[in-house]
């Protein structure tokens, strides 16, 4: 039922994504992997290895009822285990007992987060390379367009609408390099629990490190503890969200009709076959969902960090708290950043408007305050500012793209 009164913060790839469907089918993906793996380092028959890569197929599974059994063991890997373990046996009864070994439930869940994890900063990067481009697209062209300063009001002054484009872009180019370094550092979450490693047969390090090959993730290391990547990577996303929440909490005033400095694009309502029109959102609402998750985010990634301290310990919940946790922060995250890349893609100064109200500003004060706040010389400043600063970024986002290690 809560899902409806939060349902605007959901967006389709992140429903897609964080689904049921898509879960199970990464598990069984690392399922696959694992057989795969044992199979290669002569653990496993080849035979069973194939029997059990062919039967981990979701479309195999009746996931709803998975998702039903769950609810009873409290961990989606008993039911799935089972059941791949029955399907394999009809097909061939010796390669059974090969399922899922040397391998826990929470060995399995865990990778199958990171997997989800990974798909879901794809989606969240396609949207803040939006945002930023969009940004960046409207400093060059503005560098010498003025603007009222709002910044430090009742004190307010000249400045730039190019430099406040490349102010609002600077934290998101940095967010994104250090996204793009996370998503390609995702490591393998196995080999923790010594029951299972013992029926690996000394063979753990060589199967762990073909299942990284195999998922495109990088094998297990005790100098880079799990646990430590995803919460550097949740703070990541704590910094993003408040960084778009920076950003629209100074646009949204530029948006309202007693300024209206800028206007958002007006996007043709999306068609289908045989459905209606769907609209754009407007732009009011869009700000309303920005603001909603930046609220909700730093609890979320507070919480998180709080599991830290329980790690490795008897006292139980943390392992739960976090897959609570993390399918919230990144749907939070994707939110907020499909709503930002709406709001800037095709968004216009209006350069007379800009003017207008920057008039009305000199006008209300002293001619020394004027001067003092408003000069030619403060206005060139903010356009050589604002061209030096495109290009720097400019130049960081070449050096991100670049070839990577």
């Amino acid at each position: 039922m809560g899902g409806l009164f939060e349902s605007f913060l959901f967006t389709p790839e992140a429903s897609e994504t964080l689904g049921d469907l898509h879960v199970v089918d990464c598990m069984l993906r690392i399922e696959a992997a694992l057989a795969r793996a044992q199979a290669s380092a002569a653990l496993i028959p080849q035979e069973a290895a194939q029997s059990i890569i062919g039967t981990c197929k979701v479309e195999l599974f009746d996931v709803p009822k998975l998702v039903r059994e769950s609810a009873r063991t409290r961990c989606l890997a008993t039911p799935l285990v089972a059941s791949l373990r029955e399907t394999v046996a009809l097909f061939n009864p010796q390669a059974a007992s090969y399922v899922h070994l040397g391998c826990s439930d929470h060995d399995l869940v865990n990778t199958a987060l990171i997997l989800v994890m990974r798909d879901m900063l794809k989606c969240i990067e396609l949207e803040l390379g939006r945002t930023t481009e969009a940004l960046l697209a409207m400093a060059g062209p503005h560098a010498d367009t003025a603007m009222l300063h709002r910044q430090s009001a009742p004190h307010c002054g000249i400045t730039s609408f190019g430099l406040v484009c490349c102010q609002w872009a600077a934290p998101l180019v940095q967010c994104q390099r250090r996204l793009s370094s996370a998503s390609r550092t995702q490591r393998l979450d196995l080999g923790r629990d010594l029951p299972s490693l013992l029926d690996m047969q000394g063979k753990a390090p060589l199967v762990m490190a073909l299942m990284a090959a195999d998922l495109q993730l990088l094998p297990p290391s005790a100098a880079h503890p799990g646990s430590l990547d995803s919460m550097a990577l949740a703070c990541e996303l704590g910094l993003l969200v408040g960084s778009l929440g920076k950003l629209v909490a100074d646009m949204s005033p530029l948006l309202q009709l007693d300024i209206s400095e800028l206007t958002p694009s007006a996007s043709a309502p999306t068609l289908a076959a045989g459905l209606k029109p769907v609209f754009p959102m407007p732009a009011a609402m869009l700000c309303g969902v920005a603001q909603s998750a930046a609220q909700r985010v730093p609890q979320q990634v507070a919480t998180l960090l709080a599991t830290l301290s329980q790690d490795n310990s008897p006292t139980p919940g943390s392992w739960q708290t976090r897959l609570t946790q993390w399918p919230a922060l990144l749907t939070a995250s994707h939110g907020i950043s499909q709503a930002v890349a709406q709001l800037t893609t095709g968004l216009q100064a209006d350069m007379a408007r800009m003017r207008s109200n920057l008039d009305a500003a000199r006008a209300s004060v002293s001619a020394a305050d004027a001067k003092a706040r408003f000069s030619t010389g403060l206005m060139q400043q903010a356009a050589t500012l604002a061209r030096s600063d495109l290009a720097a970024l400019r130049a960081c986002q070449a050096a991100a793209a670049g070839p990577q290690d």
